[in-house]
């Protein structure tokens, strides 16, 4: 069974940065699926942030764009989520997930999701 483990969450003060990793067990498939993080914040649905496909294409949520950076390094099985200038707002749980089918924004395309990691934006 694949396993995903986020790491690289914290506490900042606004306008600070944090750079995510999301391991993956499954080192000799982990290059062909699309891979996304999403975020989940107290008493809210859990949303998209970020897709970067199996061949390096990206989409982004319209609240991150030219703050967050999504990258992969199919080598390591690894993905990655380079947040800058952070918001309060930006305050959650950040998972990353393993898209199987279906529209890369909607929780139900993906089939593995990691236990997350938590980002504190605060002053």
């Amino acid at each position: 069974q694949v396993r995903l483990v986020e790491s690289g969450g914290g506490s900042v003060q606004p306008g600070g940065s944090l750079r995510l990793s999301c391991a993956s067990s499954a080192r000799s498939t982990f290059s062909v699926y699309d891979m996304s993080w999403f975020r989940q914040a107290p008493g809210r649905e859990r949303e998209f942030v970020a897709t970067v496909s199996w061949s390096g294409g990206t989409n982004y949520a319209d609240f991150v764009k030219g703050r967050f950076t999504i990258s992969r390094d199919n080598d390591q099985s690894t993905l990655y989520l380079q947040m800058n200038d952070l918001e309060p707002g930006d305050t959650a749980v950040y998972y990353c997930g393993r898209r199987e089918t279906g529209p890369y924004y909607k929780q139900a395309s993906y089939d593995t999701w990691g236990q997350g990691t938590q980002v504190t934006v605060s002053s």
